[in-house]
């Protein structure tokens, strides 16, 4: 790992110091990895362009995911009233997404500059875009960051003409995907692994009407089999709803704002029609992926956005019936990718080894958890299968830590730091 920033904020090195003293005192074992994991991000992957905007890398990949970017910085954005180099550098990531939405809003990974690196595969291509697999929830994350960050901070600046053009894409492509066999979005990659491509000549399997909004890929970057996401489409709501009141508020301007409400009536009233499958042991679940046609794949993958990840997403509180319901079945071996070891019990992906468990998972898992015992439980797996790292890792072996992929994955680091920070503010530990 290399540090890139000349200088790290002044409020994260303090921040970072206060976490480290606190769990020295209230968990001795997790001391070594809350500052390093607080910083990642910070020290390792956030670098300034010359026009003053941010890229932001995920760490052992140089390329920056709209995703991955917003997550990594949002754990920051509590402390960016306090500091205003943090506070510029929230921002300058946010005007890089706002560009790169506008550049492909297709695109799900962007390079540094038009140099064309990355991917290349059978769909549009663009030199500044990294890798073309579109996923709704790339389009989600800078919509999250900075509503976030402007109620947290009350600044307006972010909100210009090229962030409202990044919005009007993310409603056209929306509401283009609403309707995929009328889309001129395809994908494909050859020699590559299955779930690297889309089937049917890169258009994916055959949907009906629903109002949700098509996802060729997932969070993982792994091919949709049916293509309504629901977690993806949980999130679409709650960002959307968050650009109608950016547009009424901020820009004054009724008409996006009754788009984005319209769009997120029409995508929520397709989940709950649509994604919810009753199950004989479990009850009314949330389906990970439906077609429209009755078909379902009852699954969850442990990247965000995942079912897990329904009150984190904003979508529906932890106590909701149906939420509850899922969790029970996604925490369980009826969940395909849900694994045990001698270290960790937890969620797996289809995109790592198969046995695998996912340390984002584990702090997912914990942090939509209002069980003591639990989110006890899940600090301990997770303490216990860093492999001697202090850091987290994407996925690792629960019979054996040691045994893990990607060293260097900051925002697993920085998702972890976060819920180690939120415990301490919410008085946890008293």
């Amino acid at each position: 790992m290399q540090k890139i920033l000349d200088k790290i904020p002044n409020i994260l090195l303090k921040r970072g110091s206060e976490l480290e003293e606190a769990y020295n005192k209230v968990y001795p074992d997790l001391a070594p990895l809350v500052k390093q994991c607080f910083l990642n991000t910070i020290e390792t992957t956030v670098k300034v362009l010359n026009d003053g905007s941010m890229f932001v890398i995920t760490g052992d990949i140089p390329a920056m995911w709209l995703r991955d970017s917003a997550a990594q910085v949002r754990p920051y954005i509590k402390y960016a009233s306090k500091d205003a180099q943090l506070s510029n550098i929230i921002k300058g990531v946010i005007s890089k997404q706002a560009e790169m939405v506008c550049i492909d809003p297709y695109a799900n990974a962007f390079n540094e500059s038009a140099n064309g690196q990355g991917h290349k595969d059978e769909t549009k291509q663009n030199d500044a875009v990294w890798e073309r697999k579109y996923e709704v929830d790339s389009l989600c994350a800078p919509l999250y960051l900075s509503h976030q960050f402007w109620k947290e901070t009350g600044e307006r600046d972010i909100f210009d003409e090229q962030y409202l053009d990044m919005l009007k894409n993310i409603i056209e492509v929306f509401t283009i995907e609403q309707n995929h066999e009328s889309s001129d979005y395809s994908f494909q990659r050859f020699n590559c692994a299955e779930t690297d491509t889309l089937p049917k000549e890169g258009k994916g399997n055959p949907v009906a009407y629903t109002g949700m909004t098509w996802s060729g890929f997932r969070p993982s970057d792994d091919r949709c089999i049916y293509g309504y996401l629901i977690p993806s489409n949980m999130m679409a709501v709650t960002a959307l709803t968050y650009g109608e009141e950016i547009c009424r508020e901020i820009y004054k301007n009724e008409e996006i704002a009754e788009a984005c409400h319209k769009l997120a009536s029409e995508i929520k009233v397709g989940i709950e029609k649509y994604g919810i499958t009753y199950h004989e042991k479990y009850g009314k679940i949330y389906a990970y992926e439906t077609d429209g046609m009755g078909n379902y794949n009852l699954m969850d993958d442990a990247n965000s956005p995942s079912l897990l990840a329904i009150p984190y997403l904003g979508y529906k509180a932890e106590d909701d019936e149906i939420y509850q319901n899922t969790r029970r079945f996604i925490l369980s071996e009826d969940n395909p990718y849900y694994y045990k070891g001698k270290y960790a019990s937890g969620i797996g992906s289809p995109h790592t080894p198969e046995g695998y468990i996912w340390h984002i998972a584990l702090t997912m898992q914990a942090l939509t958890s209002n069980n003591r015992e639990e989110i006890l439980e899940c600090l301990k797996m997770i303490g216990d299968t860093h492999g001697d790292c202090n850091y987290m890792h994407e996925s690792f072996d629960p019979n054996n830590p040691k045994e893990f992929t990607r060293p260097w994955f900051a925002w697993a680091n920085t998702l972890f730091a976060e819920l180690l920070d939120q415990l301490l503010i919410q008085g946890f530990w008293n």
